[in-house]
């Protein structure tokens, strides 16, 4: 099997030197960019199965060069920092972070936390909602159309649709949710799932206005309705 690709784009070479011995040690194949600029370019030339992104990087943002991968990938990203402001983490996780590390970490949870969001795009077939569904998912490239209409989702909205849609009309309760999406949830902010839910409703409604495929039960979860 062919050694998964990772770009890292970090400005610190120390760091950088870590992250890379310890992504390599498990089999890793592992490109270094210092730049954010340089990042993007990697990422549009190469076939990227994920990538650690720094936010302060000297060139620009890393929440920019996260805007730019997110026009024409859905490649996972997992952002460092040395901020852990709720905020910061919230910006990351809206425009389409997938995880969020503060510094200082362990190189080995890091590299964890990469294999447990690897491990949930496997998948040796497309995956395709009920009959009489409007969605129709495609695991593998971590995509979903809804009545034939592609979804621009980051990746917790995508997570979360995904594990509704596995089994639809059952009702997952908000933890249920996290532990399934969520590399670390116990480090996730309060109401993180209603806040994704809400921006994945409004997602839906845009392609079709008189959507209600998300289903509050209050006081239990969610559930989604695929069928008319």
């Amino acid at each position: 099997m062919k050694a998964k690709h990772i770009l890292l784009i970090e400005d610190e070479a120390g760091i950088a030197d870590n992250i890379t011995y310890s992504l390599k040690a498990e089999g890793f194949q592992v490109t270094w960019k210092g730049l954010g600029a340089d990042g993007v370019n990697a990422c549009a030339d190469d076939v990227i199965d994920l990538v650690i992104l720094d936010v302060g990087l000297p060139d620009i943002s890393g929440f920019e060069v996260c805007k730019e991968i997110r026009k024409n990938s859905d490649v996972p990203i997992v952002f460092l920092t040395a901020r852990g402001d709720e905020i910061d983490r919230v910006v990351g996780l809206e425009i389409g972070g997938d995880d969020y590390v503060v510094k200082p970490f362990s190189p080995r949870e890091l590299v964890a936390r990469v294999k447990v969001i690897l491990r949930r795009q496997r998948d040796d077939l497309v995956s395709v909602a009920p009959a009489k569904s409007a969605f129709v998912m495609d695991e593998p490239k971590r995509q979903i159309r809804y009545c034939n209409q592609l979804l621009d989702l980051t990746g917790y909205e995508f997570g979360i649709l995904s594990v509704l849609l596995k089994q639809p009309e059952r009702v997952f309760s908000r933890e249920q949710l996290m532990d399934a999406v969520w590399s670390a949830p116990e480090e996730s902010f309060d109401r993180a799932v209603d806040t994704h839910i809400k921006t994945l409703r409004a997602k839906l409604k845009a392609v079709n206005p008189d959507d209600n495929s998300v289903v509050t039960h209050r006081g239990v979860g969610y559930s989604l309705k695929v069928s008319s």
